[in-house]
């Protein structure tokens, strides 16, 4: 018998999937496929009444994923909304953050800044930071997940939404509060190594009510990009959207090359120094 479920968990080669009927099966694919990801939409034979095969994936709306010089890393499929989560403690990564923020952009995904553990003292400092995002049009929205979610609940709401971080800043403390229960797996942060441990070792999609999805991701320390072609990154930069086509050479650099409007616009204090930076050392990963 087949039939269509969601994937709803991604374990590598082995997936829980769901159908419309809310029928879940244990489920793999064929020829040890792994281009699936939680979220997908599928096509699946029914073995028994416990353990089914994944034939295909049905048309995706959107999908996310990384990729280094070795090999590519499926995130999700079919999400809405990425909330990027991050938290004074432990040290976030900002160059993380602008990554899976291209990422987003790369996907036609909209992406949220959730700044988690506002009551902490260190938070001031990393308010001011991502004030900078917020001219970019990103929003940021503070909360603190052992205390109050509630301004996050609108921001999720109609979405199919994921949670996207480094390792202890409380995406898995985030989903338990959203769901009013222990469902995602907490851990301790390791404050010797300044980072968090890794608790959420798969993708799982959560229902918080009748229209509105979330996905709770591992930790990650990278967001690989190799999946993007240098020549488009200028797309992808709200701050430097405007300047696409403007620099004289099609395949500039934006580092010596004469008639670099990226470049100028850094020089006369329309564009921060410090991205321009970021999508120098970008585009000389991806033209390697």
């Amino acid at each position: 018998m087949t039939d269509t479920a969601q994937i709803i968990a991604s374990y590598g080669r082995r997936f829980t999937v769901r159908t419309a009927e809310g029928r879940c099966f244990d489920a793999t694919t064929r020829k040890k496929r792994v281009d699936f990801a939680c979220g997908d939409f599928v096509h699946i034979h029914e073995v028994n009444q416990e353990q089914a095969v994944i034939e295909d994936y049905l048309p995706r709306t959107s999908l996310l994923y990384r990729q280094d010089a070795w090999k590519s890393k499926l995130i999700a499929a079919n999400v809405s909304q990425l909330l990027i989560v991050l938290a004074a403690v432990p040290s976030p990564n900002e160059w993380l953050l602008q990554r899976a923020l291209l990422a987003a952009e790369a996907a036609d995904i909209r992406a949220v800044i959730v700044l988690n553990k506002a009551d902490l003292p260190q938070t001031a400092q990393w308010r001011e930071k991502l004030a900078f995002y917020q001219t970019l049009g990103y929003p940021l929205v503070e909360v603190s997940a052992l205390h109050d979610v509630s301004a996050l609940r609108p921001v999720l709401q109609g979405e199919t939404n994921i949670f996207l971080g480094q390792s202890g800043m409380g995406k898995s403390t985030l989903t338990n509060a959203l769901l009013g229960g222990e469902v995602a797996r907490v851990g301790e942060i390791s404050t010797a190594l300044d980072s968090g441990k890794h608790t959420t070792t798969h993708a799982r999609l959560y229902d918080l009510d009748g229209e509105t999805r979330l996905i709770d991701s591992p930790g990650l320390q990278e967001f690989g990009l190799h999946h993007l072609q240098a020549a488009d990154l200028l797309h992808y930069f709200p701050d430097m959207r405007h300047l696409v086509g403007q620099c004289r050479f099609h395949n500039c650099s934006h580092r010596q090359e004469p008639g670099c409007a990226v470049k100028a616009a850094a020089e006369n204090g329309t564009l921060r120094l410090e991205r321009l930076a970021f999508l120098q050392k970008l585009t000389d990963d991806l033209s390697r």
